[in-house]
């Protein structure tokens, strides 16, 4: 089995591509080695001295660390777990309800809720594939009819990198006030 890497945007973060799905479809993110026990590989991953994040995307792995932590001390062991973990064909997750998470399903009526479709659809076929390559994800959290802020959860290599306020402001927020109007500001949800 060959594991390619890859830089990301974000120095504290490596993406690493299998070379197979990890979960085919939607992301997963673990922040802490608690959230991390409901999955063997990000649980194993949290083992490692300097390992901060997990995030799981389609087809590959993104990995934070400590600032204060080196690659060239971190790539080696991460590649050996990532690669024994897909070698043994041990399932992903502990329980198939842990599985991948995508946006915000909260509830929105007419008109609000056609808004929120078309941020959604616009999310899901311009930024996330554009996201993914560098390892991360944007997801809807919530839209305020009122102010007309759209408020997104960055994933992956995109929280915390040191980009992602540009991305979001320049990239995502002026898309989705150029394709739907009623859309003010983008904003980041914590």
């Amino acid at each position: 089995m060959f594991i390619q890497t890859e830089a990301t945007p974000n120095p504290e973060v490596l993406k690493f591509l299998p070379g197979k799905a990890v979960l085919g479809e939607g992301t997963r993110d673990f922040r802490s080695p608690e959230e991390a026990a409901a999955s063997p590989l990000a649980a194993e991953l949290f083992t490692l001295e300097g390992v901060t994040r997990v995030f799981y995307g389609p087809d590959f792995i993104t990995v934070g660390k400590d600032p204060v932590e080196e690659w060239a001390f971190l790539k080696a062991p991460i590649l050996a777990a990532i690669m024994d973990h897909f070698t043994s064909h041990r399932p992903l997750f502990t329980d198939a309800a842990d599985q991948a998470t995508g946006h915000d399903e909260g509830h929105y009526e007419g008109e609000t809720a056609q808004i929120v479709a078309e941020i959604k659809d616009l999310l899901d076929t311009r930024i996330r594939p554009a996201v993914a390559q560098d390892g991360g994800d944007i997801l809807f959290n919530r839209f305020d009819v009122e102010t007309g802020v759209v408020w997104l959860n960055m994933r992956g290599a995109c929280s915390g990198c040191p980009s992602s306020s540009a991305t979001l402001k320049a990239g995502v927020e002026n898309m989705l006030k150029h394709y739907v109007p009623e859309v003010t500001a983008v904003e980041q949800a914590l």
